[in-house]
Parts: structure tokens; C-alpha cells; sequence
């Protein structure tokens, strides 16, 4: 790696004005592009001490050979040319949202002669208004369906089109009056452009009007005696009401807005936006990008903007009509404030960035933060679930901690407590990449006083590695003698304890890891591997290694050790959280008269589980053998005025009620 001082530009030669950067590699790759309001403010904060530096910049920084910039003008102008260098050299340090899958477009051929609208996917093409993106394509194609017997525009394709105009007869559509059948001149192409006028009004969002205007020529029609248009315009208006009730209203204002929320962990990030027009959500559409540099939220929040927007700016300038709505509705506000400006200047109009506080909005928020938290859970599940990508990240995990074998089976120990109270452990296993949930085994931390996570590592290492030598030496395997019997004789069942780890990982950093070390080395266990990873930059430590091993943020055997330790962390905050809830109403159950340790275990052994027991009235509870009536009302009442059980949020790590 390169020394950052060999390429360091000479002082006073970065100027002052704002413009953008960019960061070359030996190759002459560019691996980094920036924009700065300073250029020297920002350049000259690169090439400070590299121990001040983020991990991931400080590799950035080594990695590169080169810095170049070029001024512009004013901050909106670096805006847009940070984005035209972005999508031109596709730096490997840039934060870059990947569409999660495939969306359908509602599609308009507006450059044609007869334009034709159809369902599609794929890239966007100059000369096509494009409406959604959508969630479902079969969605999308019952509502035009619907549409087109109100707008009965073309919808075919060029084939059907010149082959009936060539033989003077419309195709099907044409004769169920879904098509006012332009091959064949029953309208001319201004008639057809004025019916395709209203139907993109109406896709985007324009509803009212054209709802209006149907109404008031329905009223012209009866009134005089037109009945059979008046029916014909009753039954439009009729379809019109339920093509739009397949959008749900979500804003009763008809506000305009795109609603976005993201989801983050240390390795990926996952976006949602609800694009909502006329207060309906209209689409959907989602991205996930790697984390390969140490951005905040509201940086992520800046680089998703512009990649968004810039990428329709073409088709403002082609079609006059912006993508970009009245409002923009983000969880936390944009770094740098002048992408509002930006935004104003490609809509034509102000536009507001803003965090929705309360009211409908908020609500709105919240929903589309869930599905960007489930959109991030399904890209985890089936990047895991690739055997390749398995087979990949288990070997880049050998070679990274020079292991003699492939770590087939791995089992990661994790630490919950709440200051200091009820603390538990978890292990769980995973073999060829994939949890094996039979295998997971909780602990509870008895010989730790107060908030001690390495005392408590220490303990449950030393206890599940005593369970292996004591099974190990129960029982010896007549075909293998010097292995032990993985199978209780008895039962036929797999022995708890027997299978040994090619890895063990525990959550946290070298304190954790010495912890763990001294546990196997007093039991005399050396044929097990071990390896710490701190959440903080996601740094796999090694016993006696004085530096971490750094895995590169794409690698895939870093994301299955961060999917191992995730998944040990969920599993011990469960069990300390039913811990605490069962610890919390057994307190309040010692407030009862005349309850006691026998009435109590009947009381849970009849239910089968505390939270039953909470929810049940006093004619249930009264039930239960040795339970009065009058006993059960006591307890009914007592249970209700107990405080809720804390648990801990295991998005936020934040103290919840449970």
C-alpha cells in the first residue's frame, strides 16, 4: 500500500473553491470521488495522521497512488459532477445502491406517432414517460386493463400495429372497444394523442379532475336523453373508481411525496421509497448498497438523492415533467443542504426535504422503514443461501486466519445483561454456512458478580469445553477408539456437547478473546480456533496478535462471521429477556397474600408460560387446583398493576418495554 505523504499535493496548491475529487489507485483506477465546499479544507483533512482516520478511510487513503480536482463554480454544480464521476468510473469506495430486484414500469411510447403503453422492465429510453415503478407486474396490468376501456389507446406492439393497417382490420382490443384503433383511422393522431393526454393524467396522480369532468358530461348526457352514453360514462367512471382503489390512500391532503427510510447494519444498507402522488402510494421500489466507507445516515441519505433524482434528469429536460415531487420525506436530513437546492432547480419549483415529526406522515415513514428493514433481511437470506457464495466465504475465512482446514462447523458465544442483572449467554452453530438451530444452547451466568462480560466469556467457554472433555471421555467409539461416541448408546440421540468446533468466535475484542483463550488453555484444549469480532468496525481479532485481521468490506466471509455473531446476539438478548419477564412477575407474585412457592409453580405448570399467565382473567386462574376466587382476583389484580418487563431492542440495542 502506498504512504499517503508520497502523494500529498504541494501546500497552497489545493485551492479554496468548492469542486470535486477524486482518488486513483497505482492502476490509474479511480477508487474514491468526492465534492467539497473547500477543496483544500477537504483534500488537506485526507492527509492528516492516519491513526485519526477512520479504518475504512485510512484504506482508502493507502490504496490510492493520485488525487485530482477540478473547480467548479457553486456547490450545486460539484453536486452534479460528484454523480457524473460516480456513475463514469464506478469507484469501489463509493457508496453505490444496486436495485434489489427487478421492478415493473407503467410505460408510455411518447415520441411515436401513436405512442403505446405497456408494462415493462429494465433501463429507462429516451423518448418513453415512464409512471410507478410497481411492486407487482400483474398489479399493474389488471389497472390498465381497466384503463383502457376509458382510454382506449394502442397497447400493441409494432408487428400487431403494421400488420393491421396493412390488412385494414383492427386486432381484437379494437372490436371490444379497448383501443380507438388508430391502425385503421378511426382516429387520427391527434384524437389518439388527446386520449393518451388523459390517461398519463390520470397514472400520474391527476385523478380529480378527469373524475369531475366525466361526472359533469354524464349529467349533460341524461339531461339530454342520451341515455346510452350516459350509461357508457357511468360504467367509466365506475372503472376509474376501481382502478384507483387498488392504490391505497395514505395522505388525505393529495400531498405529493416520496417517502424514504433506510435500514442499516455495519456491512450493508437497504432503501425503500413510497412514491406517493395525489396522497396514494403510486409505487414502490427498493436498493441495497454495500457499506464500503465509514458514511453517517445522513451522508447515506445524500449520495441515495442524488443517485435517485440525477438519473431522471434526462427526462425533465426531454419531457418537460419532473420526477422529482413537492415534498421529500427522509428520515434524517441530507448532509449537505445544498441537494435541496439542486432539487428546486430540476423540479422548476421549491422543493422540501424535511423528517416527518408526527400525524399521517410519520406513520407513512414508519411503514416504509419496516419494509426496508424486511428488504434488507430477505437480500441477507438469499445472499446465505447461495451454496457457491457458502462455499466462498468459508474459504476466504481459512485463508484469512491461516486455518489448516475449512471451518465446516462454527459456534459464536455471546454476553446479555442489563446492568449487571440476569446475565445470560448463547451459542449458537452454524455447519457449511447455515445455522443449525438443534445445536444453539443458552446459558446462565451464575458465577460473575455485576457487569463483567469477560468474566462471563471466560465461564461459559469454560463450561461448554468441560461438557466436550467429560463427554469425551464417557464414552469411547469401538470403531474409532480414540474418538468419542457423537450418539448417546441409549436414546439414539446426538450428544449435546461431543461435536467439536473448527471455530470458536466470540462477540468482542481482544479482551473477549484473551477471556476465551485463557478458558481452552486451562482445560488443555488446543485443537479449536479462535477469533473475536468488535462490532464497532467489524475487526476480526486474534489470540496474541497485536493488530486485527481486516476482512474487505465485499468479502463474504466477513458477512458470514457478522450473520454468526448477529444471529448469537439475537439468541442471548431472547433468553435474557424471558428471563427478566419471568424474574419480574414471580416478584410481583411474592406481593400476594397467602401464594405461596407451591400455589406459584401450579400457577405456571397450568398455563405454560408467564405471558399466559399475565393475560388470563380471574375466572381462569381461578381454575387452577388450590386457586380461590377470591385468591385468583388477587392475583388477576396484581399482575395488572405490575410494571411491564424490559427487554432490550435488538435494531437499536435501546431498553424497550416488553
Amino acid at each position: 500500500m502506498a504512504d499517503p505523504s508520497s502523494y500529498r499535493p504541494a501546500p497552497g496548491s489545493i485551492p479554496l473553491n468548492p469542486g470535486v475529487y477524486r482518488f486513483s489507485d497505482a492502476q490509474g483506477r479511480v477508487i474514491y470521488v468526492g465534492k467539497a465546499k473547500s477543496l483544500r479544507q477537504r483534500l488537506n483533512s485526507y492527509f492528516a495522521d492516519p491513526a485519526s482516520l477512520h479504518q475504512r478511510t485510512q484504506t482508502m487513503v493507502r490504496t490510492a497512488a493520485r488525487v485530482d480536482w477540478t473547480v467548479v463554480q457553486t456547490e450545486v454544480e460539484a453536486l452534479q459532477l460528484e454523480f457524473a464521476w460516480i456513475k463514469e468510473f464506478d469507484p469501489r469506495f463509493n457508496v453505490k445502491y444496486r436495485d434489489d430486484k427487478s421492478y415493473p414500469w407503467l410505460a408510455v411510447t411518447w415520441s411515436e406517432e401513436f405512442p403505446r403503453v405497456f408494462v415493462g422492465r429494465g433501463p429507462k429510453r429516451k423518448g418513453t414517460r415512464y409512471y410507478g415503478p410497481y411492486s407487482h407486474a400483474w398489479a399493474i396490468r389488471e389497472t390498465v386493463d381497466l384503463l383502457l376501456r376509458v382510454f382506449p389507446m394502442r397497447s400493441c406492439t409494432k408487428g400487431v400495429f403494421r400488420n393491421a393497417a396493412q390488412t385494414g382490420r383492427p386486432c381484437l382490443l379494437g372490436y371490444i372497444d379497448k383501443c380507438s384503433a388508430p391502425c385503421v383511422g378511426r382516429v387520427d393522431a391527434e384524437q389518439h394523442r388527446a386520449i393518451v393526454d388523459d390517461f398519463c393524467s390520470f397514472v400520474g396522480g391527476q385523478s380529480g379532475p378527469l373524475l369531475r369532468r366525466l361526472e359533469r358530461e354524464m349529467k349533460q348526457a341524461a339531461a339530454g336523453m342520451e341515455y346510452e352514453r350516459a350509461a357508457r360514462l357511468r360504467d367509466d367512471i365506475g372503472a376509474l373508481r376501481r382502478a384507483m382503489e387498488k392504490n391505497a390512500i395514505v395522505l388525505a391532503d393529495g400531498t405529493d411525496a416520496d417517502v424514504i427510510a433506510l435500514a442499516e447494519d455495519p456491512l450493508e444498507v437497504a432503501v425503500q421509497v413510497f412514491h406517493v402522488r395525489g396522497g396514494r402510494v403510486r409505487g414502490e421500489r427498493g436498493w441495497v448498497a454495500d457499506r464500503s466507507d465509514d458514511s453517517t445516515t445522513p451522508e447515506l441519505i445524500q449520495a441515495f438523492l442524488v443517485q435517485l433524482y440525477a438519473d431522471d434528469e434526462a427526462r425533465t429536460a426531454e419531457t418537460g415533467s419532473s420526477p422529482v415531487p413537492r415534498e421529500v420525506l427522509v428520515p434524517e436530513l441530507p448532509s449537505d443542504p445544498t441537494v435541496t437546492e439542486w432539487l428546486t432547480q430540476l423540479r422548476g419549483s421549491n422543493v422540501s426535504v424535511r423528517v416527518p415529526q408526527r400525524g399521517d406522515k410519520r406513520t407513512l415513514m414508519e411503514t416504509v422503514a419496516k419494509n426496508a428493514a424486511e428488504a434488507l433481511v430477505r437480500h441477507k437470506t438469499k445472499r446465505a443461501s447461495d451454496l457457491s457464495t457458502r462455499n466462498r466465504a468459508l474459504e476466504e475465512i481459512q485463508e484469512a486466519l491461516d486455518l489448516p482446514e475449512v471451518p465446516l462447523r462454527i459456534e459464536c458465544y455471546d454476553v446479555s445483561n442489563l446492568q449487571g442483572t440476569e446475565v445470560v449467554a448463547s451459542m449458537v452453530v452454524f455447519e457449511d454456512g447455515l445455522p443449525r438451530k438443534g445445536e444453539y444452547r443458552r446459558f446462565v451466568i451464575r458465577g460473575v458478580d455485576g457487569q463483567n462480560d469477560v468474566a462471563s466469556m471466560h465461564e461459559v467457554i469454560t463450561r461448554r469445553f468441560r461438557r466436550l472433555l467429560e463427554e469425551r471421555r464417557e464414552l469411547t467409539n469401538p470403531d474409532d477408539p480414540d474418538g468419542p461416541l457423537l450418539v448417546d448408546p441409549t436414546t439414539g440421540a446426538p450428544r449435546k456437547f461431543a461435536y467439536t468446533p473448527a471455530l470458536v468466535v466470540v462477540d468482542g475484542g481482544p479482551p473477549q478473546v484473551a477471556a476465551a483463550e485463557q478458558a481452552l488453555a486451562e482445560l488443555g484444549v488446543t485443537d479449536v480456533a479462535l477469533c473475536g469480532l468488535a462490532k464497532r468496525l467489524e475487526e476480526v481479532w486474534v489470540p496474541g496478535e497485536e493488530y486485527p485481521v481486516i476482512l474487505p468490506r465485499t468479502s463474504e466471509g466477513l458477512y458470514l462471521l457478522q450473520r454468526i455473531r448477529d444471529e448469537a446476539h439475537r439468541f442471548a438478548i431472547t433468553h435474557h429477556r424471558g428471563r427478566r419477564s419471568r424474574t419480574m412477575v414471580e416478584s410481583a407474585l411474592d406481593q400476594v397474600p397467602g401464594l405461596g412457592e407451591i400455589r406459584r409453580k401450579a400457577l405456571v405448570g397450568h398455563f405454560g408460560s408467564i405471558k399466559k399467565l399475565r393475560q388470563a382473567t380471574p375466572e381462569e386462574i381461578a381454575q387452577v387446583p388450590g386457586i380461590g376466587p377470591r385468591l385468583a382476583h388477587s392475583i388477576a389484580s396484581t399482575l395488572s398493576e405490575a410494571p411491564r418487563p424490559e427487554g432490550i431492542n435488538t435494531a437499536t440495542g435501546e431498553v424497550v418495554e416488553g
